[in-house]
C-alpha cells in the first residue's frame, strides 16, 4: 500500500511508522481543496494591524462554518479507520507467526512460557525426521537486537544439516536444506532421503540479506537403511508402544549423548521416567542393531562393459560422446553403474553421414541392502 500510494523511505519504517504515515496520507487526500477568490477576498482586505475579532465581525457564520470544516478535514473517515484496522491486525498476525517462544502443555491444555531453550531432533522412519523446541521469549528478543534493522525481513526457520563423521571425535557439517516455519507450534516433521545419514537440525531466524541467527541445535541422529526399521506412525500414542526404538534411533542409548534433553523431552511426553538401557531391548547393543557402527565393513558396487564392431572408418558415439575404435573397428567402453535407471543411445554413421544407425541400451540397477544379521557368541 505505500509503494502504491507513493510514501518515501516506507522501506525502512517499522509498522507503527508505516500505519502512521499511511493514515496522515490519507488525511491529506481527504482535506478539501483550496477556497475560492470569493471566499479568499476577505482575507486579502485584511490588513496586518487587523485582529482576529475584526476578522470575525465580518461574518461570524462563516468562522462556525471555517472550524466545522477544518474539524472535519483531519478526522479520519470510516474507510480510513478500516484500512488501518486491516493493516494492524495483518502485522499482528504476521508477527504472531514470527515469535518462536511458547511452549505448549499436554497435561492442561494451555500455553505455557518455557524455562529454557530446547530442540530435540529425533528419527520416525528412514525418510522421517520429527523436531520439537521449546523457545524463551528472552531468546526472540536477543534474536531481534542482533538482525538490528533487518529484523522486520527474518524468518523463522530450520536449517537441516548433514553430519559427516562418525566414531572420530571431528565432525563436518553442511546445510542440506532450509525449512521455513511459524509460531504457534512446537514440533516439525521433516522429510530426508539418502538413508543412512546423519542429521543436526538448527532452528533461528534468516534474514533477506541471508544471514542466519542461530537460536538453538539439536542432538546428532542416524537415520537407518530403508530395510531395517519398521515404519512408525506419526502420532505419540504410538510412539509411546515403539519409545524405546524411536529413542534409540534417535541416539538416546549413544555413548556421544550428554545433553540429556531427549530423554527429558520422552518423559515429559510419557508422563513416566524412562526404563535404564541395560533393561531395554535396545539398550546394550543397540548400537549394532541399529545398523550404525558396524564391524564387518562390506560394499558391493558394479560397473558395466559396452562393446561392439563396426567398420574403421564409421563414426560412433555414446549418448552423444565419440568413441575411438580399434584399427579392426571394434570398440569397448567401461561406465559407471548408478542405482537407477540408463537410457543408452549409440550411434554409428558413415564417415560422410549419409548412413546411421542407433541402438538404445536401457539398463536398471536396483541394490538393496538386507538387515544385518548377528549372532550370540555362543552360537
Amino acid at each position: 500500500m505505500a509503494k502504491r500510494k507513493g510514501l518515501s523511505g516506507w522501506r525502512e519504517m517499522r509498522k507503527d511508522e508505516l500505519v502512521r504515515a499511511l493514515v496522515r496520507a490519507a488525511k491529506k487526500r481527504s482535506r478539501p481543496s483550496a477556497p475560492s477568490k470569493s471566499k479568499k477576498s476577505p482575507t486579502k482586505s485584511l490588513r496586518r494591524g487587523t485582529t482576529i475579532k475584526a476578522h470575525e465581525a465580518h461574518g461570524n457564520g462563516s468562522k462556525l462554518n471555517g472550524t466545522k470544516a477544518e474539524g472535519k478535514a483531519h478526522k479520519p473517515t470510516a474507510k480510513q479507520l478500516a484500512v488501518a484496522e486491516r493493516i494492524h491486525k495483518v502485522n499482528a498476525e504476521r508477527e504472531r507467526l514470527k515469535d518462536l517462544s511458547g511452549s505448549f502443555s499436554l497435561a492442561k491444555g494451555k500455553r505455557k512460557a518455557p524455562e529454557k531453550d530446547r530442540l530435540v531432533l529425533m528419527v520416525r522412519d528412514p525418510y522421517w525426521l520429527q523436531v520439537v523446541w521449546n523457545v524463551t521469549r528472552q531468546s526472540v528478543k536477543r534474536a531481534e537486537a542482533a538482525l538490528a534493522e533487518h529484523w522486520h525481513t527474518a524468518r523463522p526457520v530450520l536449517r537441516v544439516l548433514e553430519v559427516d563423521g562418525g566414531p572420530t571425535t571431528s565432525t563436518a557439517e553442511r546445510v542440506a536444506r532450509e525449512v521455513e516455519v511459524h509460531g504457534g507450534v512446537t514440533n516439525w516433521y521433516l522429510e530426508v532421503s539418502s538413508p543412512p545419514q546423519s542429521y543436526r537440525v538448527e532452528l533461528g531466524y534468516k534474514a533477506a540479506n541471508g544471514r542466519f541467527y542461530s537460536l538453538c541445535r539439536s542432538n546428532i541422529v542416524h537415520t537407518p537403511a530403508p530395510d531395517s526399521s519398521d515404519v512408525i506412525d506419526e502420532n505419540w500414542t504410538d510412539v509411546a508402544e515403539n519409545y524405546e526404538r524411536v529413542y534409540a534411533l534417535s541416539g538416546g542409548y549413544a555413548e556421544d549423548n550428554q545433553s540429556g534433553e531427549l530423554q527429558e523431552l520422552f518423559e515429559e511426553r510419557l508422563r513416566r521416567p524412562m526404563a535404564p538401557a541395560a533393561t531395554s531391548q535396545f539398550g546394550s547393543g543397540a548400537e549394532r542393531v541399529l545398523n550404525r557402527h558396524r564391524d564387518l565393513e562390506f560394499h558391493v558396487d558394479a560397473e558395466m562393459i559396452l562393446y561392439g564392431r563396426t567398420k574403421p572408418d564409421a563414426k560412433v558415439t555414446l549418448a552423444g560422446e565419440p568413441i575411438k575404435l580399434r584399427n579392426d573397428g571394434s570398440f569397448t567402453v567401461r561406465l559407471a553403474m548408478p542405482d537407477k535407471r540408463q537410457v543408452l543411445p549409440v550411434v554409428a554413421s558413415t564417415p560422410d553421414g549419409v548412413e546411421q544407425r542407433t541402438i538404445v541400451i536401457a539398463v536398471e540397477r536396483n541394490t538393496k541392502v538386507l538387515e544385518p544379521m548377528l549372532r550370540e557368541a555362543n552360537e
